[in-house]
């Protein structure tokens, strides 16, 4: 069985001067994590925030890029880069875990289709088209509001990923965005980190509608790990604890001015121990949202994509990538075959990365 993560955050950690190396305390992802956790393979999102200019997120993209490759050169006897599924296979035949390369937001292709083909080049295999804010390709979940779904650029941008066999991820579209995808894609799409609607409201997740149109298409959605997307009763209790705490997002935001400062980081720690005190969904939840996305688009169209170092507070007992096994625990107890979780684990995703 392959294992395979499609979505964490941590080169923005590793960019903040953190190293993977070691166990880190408040860290989700780490080598030492990775090689208790069973992972053969984790997508590196190179995440630019939708405030940053076009380019200044181009800059910062391949920055993250560059720490990336610079972390796993740091760790060859543990990790090393892949980019296909045939790299994954041979890594994991030789030990290692495969760190593939994921792009969160289109901002630093700008409007060039030749940008997009160097990132391709560089090892980027997904491209995330929004984040939380409209860009030159598309509108967001978040806004929605400058194209009404994809921009013309942005059907020009899908055509060439497609062509290029680089996967649409449509984790962070507007609704209007990812039917507009839908319409004009040659290959599955997915969403790296989603959750289900029906089982919790929040406008990231995926309607009952959207899951069963990706899935007609080859597509797969991947559940997110973030207690906000799994619980509305969680999400009501995170506001009033970011009600409480207007510190949190200028704790957050001096961090990442300045992480090196040993102050500011510990501001922002101290924040995150306050949300970890909060009553959070935990292993049971996730595997819901497993069991409701199986239910509406089939076996072959679920996996994982946990979101860790993106999210501000894991769930209940899966506190960082070590505890993954913990949701395949739980499928087996709920009656999956090994079969079945092997799909969940990684398989559908590598069919959809190999565009089946």
């Amino acid at each position: 069985m392959t294992v395979l993560d499609s979505h964490c955050d941590t080169p923005s950690e590793i960019l903040r001067l953190r190293d993977i190396s070691l166990d880190n305390e408040y860290g989700h992802v780490d080598v030492p994590k990775l090689l208790r956790s069973g992972v053969d393979a984790t997508f590196f999102a190179l995440y630019t925030p939708a405030s940053m200019a076009p380019d200044r997120a181009t800059a910062y993209a391949l920055e993250m890029l560059s720490v990336t490759k610079d972390a796993i050169a740091a760790n060859p006897e543990h990790l090393a880069f892949a980019s296909s599924r045939a790299e994954i296979e041979k890594n994991k035949a030789n030990g290692l875990v495969s760190i593939l390369l994921g792009m969160e937001n289109a901002s630093p292709i700008q409007k060039s289709l030749p940008l997009l083909r160097e990132f391709w080049r560089m090892g980027v295999r997904y491209m995330t088209l929004t984040h939380n804010g409209d860009n030159e390709v598309a509108d967001a979940a978040s806004h929605g509001t400058r194209w009404n779904g994809l921009s013309p650029f942005g059907r020009e941008v899908v055509a060439e990923m497609n062509r290029l066999g680089m996967l649409i991820d449509l984790a962070h579209a507007s609704d209007k965005t990812f039917y507009d995808v839908l319409e004009c894609s040659t290959k599955p799409v997915v969403s790296t980190h989603s959750c289900c609607r029906a089982l919790a409201s929040h406008r990231r997740n995926m309607s009952d509608d959207m899951i069963r149109c990706m899935a007609d298409r080859g597509g797969v959605i991947q559940i997110n790990f973030y207690p906000v997307f799994l619980s509305d009763s969680f999400a009501r209790s995170f506001e009033l604890v970011e009600a409480e705490h207007p510190e949190y997002e200028q704790a957050e935001a001096d961090y990442r001015a300045n992480p090196a400062d040993q102050a500011r980081r510990a501001r922002r720690n101290g924040v995150t121990d306050i949300l970890m005190k909060l009553e959070r969904p935990g292993v049971s939840e996730v595997v819901d949202h497993i069991d409701h996305a199986v239910k509406v688009g089939g076996i072959e169209h679920v996996g994982i994509g946990t979101d860790f170092d993106g999210i501000a507070v894991p769930p209940a007992g899966l506190d960082d990538i070590s505890k993954l096994h913990l949701v395949f625990d739980e499928m087996s107890r709920r009656g999956y075959t090994d079969d079945q979780i092997e799909l969940v684990a990684g398989e559908n995703f590598l069919r959809a990365m190999d565009g089946r």
